[in-house]
């Protein structure tokens, strides 16, 4: 008898807001046949009440805050790329999926490291210019999606797929 064939294992970061809508509709149209597990920041009380397809919930530090100072956002980054390391261990996901928040960026070097696929949807907000985070995913991501046809000039080998809302 063979051994069942385990779900393929993503992890699904939650930026707050806009990334969270996003990234929950791509969640809920690729299904029940993934092994799902979530990230949010610990300043972020509402994105875990929009899952719907459940999964183990982790918790992190937010790299940077908008009005945070050079020193401050360089100390939250390096304690966030740490906890970064623990839930890629502990969860051990075969690929990772997010649509742009600062939190990408760490989690997107533990899981190229770790020799995982990363997954990147630009946000839809975004028409004319990538993110700060785009520009960095577009070298980090191994499927860099946009969800609009301009920002292909941006990163030659971004995907134009149509929009996710």
């Amino acid at each position: 008898m063979a051994a069942e064939e385990r779900p393929q294992r993503m992890l699904v970061l939650l930026g707050e807001g806009g990334h969270t809508k996003e990234i929950l509709i791509l969640v809920d149209m690729l299904g029940p046949e993934f092994a799902y597990g979530y990230v949010v920041t610990r300043q972020d009380p509402l994105s875990e009440h929009k899952i719907r397809l459940t999964g183990p919930l982790y918790r992190v530090t937010r790299p940077r805050g908008k009005d945070d100072p050079a020193w401050r956002a360089g100390l939250k980054l390096l304690r966030t790329t740490f906890e970064a390391l623990w839930v890629m261990l502990d969860f051990r996901p075969d690929a990772l999926l997010t649509s742009g928040p600062a939190l990408a960026v760490p989690f997107a070097l533990w899981a190229r490291l770790l020799g995982k696929e990363v997954i990147f949807i630009e946000t839809g907000s975004r028409v004319h210019q990538l993110s700060l985070t785009g520009k960095l995913m577009c070298y980090l991501a191994t499927l860099f999606f946009v969800q609009w046809p301009q920002l292909q000039e941006r990163c030659p080998w971004a995907i134009y797929a149509g929009r996710l809302c």
